[in-house]
């Protein structure tokens, strides 16, 4: 058990481990709702989104957070807006938000002379965080997980029939609002772990991954929240044994787990799915005969 118990004997493991963890729970529970909305692609615009108001914020002395926060959510708000004032297509409009606000962050940064750390920002530093990064990353999983908990039963609603929840009167622009919110805040929490680069796939991958594996809503976040947590903790691991990016690391073992599911889930593996079954079946059948 050394090999386990090595790693935490320093304070700068500890704190990424602590960090891990809650970041491969919040990137689950948010993820799922990505997913089951389709949305993937949301994520990425909004991790992306952030990066004028980090050289806005850094430029004049506020909390890069704050600023990352505020880019992030204006950028979902003109998605909205592009989709209902025109006959464009939600995936266009985000690719277009996307390159327009990533292009907006490279030329703030250049004119504002902005001496932002680009390498941490896109490939995250989870072994620099710090008591006041946990900390903060604590605080975003209560938030998210209470609004979570608070309102299942309308995000379950609006997730899976949007006009339904609207005809029954429930606040949808403040729901999706919030889900908005809610993903700017994971995204924000795990940048410093691996950047906005790979935290799509952290975002989504633990949850599609559950997604392969279970059928309800809540089954997919919990599973999805304990592939998340083992995938970080794992490529921490990893990491320190390799002498690899702490990143990657993590992501390579989220992609390795969903090869698995995707391969062997009972329902819905390739390899395991009914038919294959049968079609294997029958080709054992068909060898025995030429055998014969």
């Amino acid at each position: 058990m050394n090999w386990l118990i090595e790693p935490l004997s320093f304070e700068f493991m500890r704190y990424a481990v602590i960090a891990a963890i809650l970041m491969g729970i919040l990137c689950a529970v948010v993820g799922s709702y990505l997913i089951v909305q389709r949305m993937g692609l949301l994520g990425d615009v909004i991790a992306h989104a952030v990066l004028p108001g980090l050289a806005s914020a850094f430029y004049f002395g506020i909390d890069i957070f704050l600023g990352a926060f505020i880019s992030g959510t204006i950028s979902t708000l003109v998605i909205s807006w592009i989709q209902s004032q025109s006959r464009v297509k939600v995936d266009v409009a985000m690719a277009l938000v996307f390159s327009g606000f990533l292009a907006l962050g490279i030329m703030l940064i250049t004119l504002l002379k902005s001496k932002l750390d680009l390498h941490s920002f896109l490939f995250g530093d989870i072994l620099g965080v710090t008591s006041a990064d946990v900390f903060r990353t604590l605080t975003i999983t209560l938030v998210v997980l209470v609004f979570v908990k608070v309102f299942y039963k309308e995000l379950l609603f609006y997730t899976f029939n949007p006009l339904g929840a609207q005809a029954v009167g429930l606040p949808v622009n403040l729901i999706h609002l919030g889900l908005v919110s809610a993903i700017t805040l994971t995204i924000i929490a795990s940048m410093q772990a691996v950047g906005v680069v790979l935290v799509v796939s952290l975002l989504v991958g633990p949850a599609i991954t559950a997604y392969l594996l279970v059928k309800e809503l809540h089954q997919m976040m919990l599973l999805g929240a304990a592939i998340g947590s083992f995938s970080s903790v794992a490529g921490m691991y990893i990491s320190y044994y390799l002498n690899v990016p702490s990143g990657a690391a993590i992501v390579l073992v989220v992609c390795g787990l969903f090869i698995l599911a995707l391969l062997f889930s009972p329902s819905q593996g390739i390899l395991t799915r009914p038919e294959m079954a049968s079609r294997s079946a029958k080709i054992g059948r068909q060898l025995k005969d030429l055998k014969r």
